[in-house]
């Protein structure tokens, strides 16, 4: 059986398409995948629990949805076209900025998004975010997702993916995952155990302030044994009359030669406040945010505010634009029956307006190149092009 196998994985497709998806199709035998993670915790304990995480999935989604998409078809830049209409508003709830937050907070948060597209006389007419934690991918028999199923409640839709459709009802954005072939990876996830130390350092913080603001201490009773009466009696006292903030500084009576012992604590123990920001410092590493855009101390990557604020376009959210737009229109453009580009307007971004300025100022002194040659250095279409010629 095994030789069986080995030769037919081994011979020659007999049409285009992938070898090695067929051992994928053995692996899922058809079945749905659920994803591997709990969206629902990472979104409690990191987005919701969090600050760092919670400012980070802010900061990132943001500003990627705030950068302007420009349109081009065949090199030229459109100005007006029913995507642009589209996008400007895409469903009734929401505009173009919010849906676009919505998708990289999805991204941020789960490592995947979902968007549903409504179609009206073979157009796309709205376009919708749907939640992560509800949808699933099935594969069909050769690995790849034949439909999606969203389930809220009792109910379950599915969103059947056919050959002859102009435009699949969903696209699914992944980030890129070295284990998994349908769904993608958080940065939440490759930040977990520094989000637990961080939630964790901060849950021992407030328990530290719950009881007055000050280490734990022993009571040592001298040359007697206390009853049980005596002691619950004892431990009700403290709890009720020297726990808690709002007791702090209080002064201890004690009876029967009972005597209050401190615990200080060694600075081993203290480690926890480098701990926590050491932990905070490593989830903006996964999210790819200057920790010193998250008012994180002890930063000397970054000489100032404005070169942070540069290597977090650079790095992180120019990258994330250029993949999602490609993505977007790759799946719209055929509705329209044309080749269309979606690019992020990178002159639209203040950062990065020295980097500009520099580039236009070399540019306009370089006499060997002709003014259409000039103008695609700086990312615009020669002028023929932009003329229609």
């Amino acid at each position: 059986m095994l030789n069986r196998l080995t030769r037919w994985l081994q011979a020659p497709p007999e049409a285009k398409a992938s070898r090695v998806q067929r051992a994928i199709a053995l692996y899922v035998a058809g079945r749905a995948v659920w994803t591997p993670r709990d969206y629902a915790a990472l979104s409690r304990e990191g987005f919701q629990k969090n600050a760092v995480v919670h400012r980070a999935v802010r900061l990132v989604s943001e500003a990627a949805a705030a950068l302007p998409l420009v349109l081009k078809s065949g090199g030229r830049e459109l100005s007006a076209h029913p995507l642009l209409s589209l996008f400007a508003r895409p469903n009734a709830r929401e505009g173009g900025q919010r849906f676009l937050e919505n998708l990289y907070g999805h991204l941020m948060v789960s490592g995947n998004a979902y968007v549903e597209a409504v179609s009206l006389d073979g157009a796309p007419h709205e376009l919708h975010c749907l939640r992560p934690d509800r949808m699933r991918v099935v594969p069909d028999a050769d690995g790849w997702p034949a439909a999606y199923e969203y389930a809220v409640g009792m109910q379950t839709i599915r969103f059947a993916i056919r050959d002859d459709e102009t435009l699949a009802p969903i696209l699914h954005l992944t980030l890129f995952h070295p284990v998994d072939d349908h769904y993608g990876l958080s940065p939440m996830e490759a930040a977990a155990t520094a989000l637990d130390i961080h939630n964790a350092a901060g849950a021992w913080n407030k328990a530290l302030l719950d009881n007055a603001a000050r280490p734990s201490g022993a009571l040592v009773v001298g040359g007697t044994t206390l009853t049980d009466a005596q002691f619950d009696r004892l431990e009700g006292e403290l709890e009720a009359n020297y726990q808690g903030a709002g007791n702090a500084g209080r002064p201890l009576l004690l009876e029967g030669g009972l005597d209050w012992r401190p615990l200080s604590l060694s600075p081993k123990d203290m480690d926890f406040v480098e701990a926590k920001v050491a932990a905070a410092r490593e989830i903006a590493l996964a999210f790819g945010v200057p920790p010193l855009l998250l008012g994180l101390p002890g930063d000397s990557t970054h000489a100032n505010y404005a070169e942070a604020n540069r290597a977090f376009y650079r790095q992180t959210v120019i990258p994330l634009v250029k993949r999602t737009a490609d993505s977007l229109a790759h799946w719209l453009a055929p509705a329209y029956g044309e080749a269309l580009q979606l690019e992020p307007d990178l002159d639209a971004i203040e950062a990065l307006a020295d980097e500009r300025e520099s580039l236009w100022r070399r540019v306009s002194a370089a006499s060997f190149l002709s003014d259409d040659e000039k103008r695609e250095v700086v990312g615009y279409g020669r002028v023929a092009a932009r003329k229609g010629r």
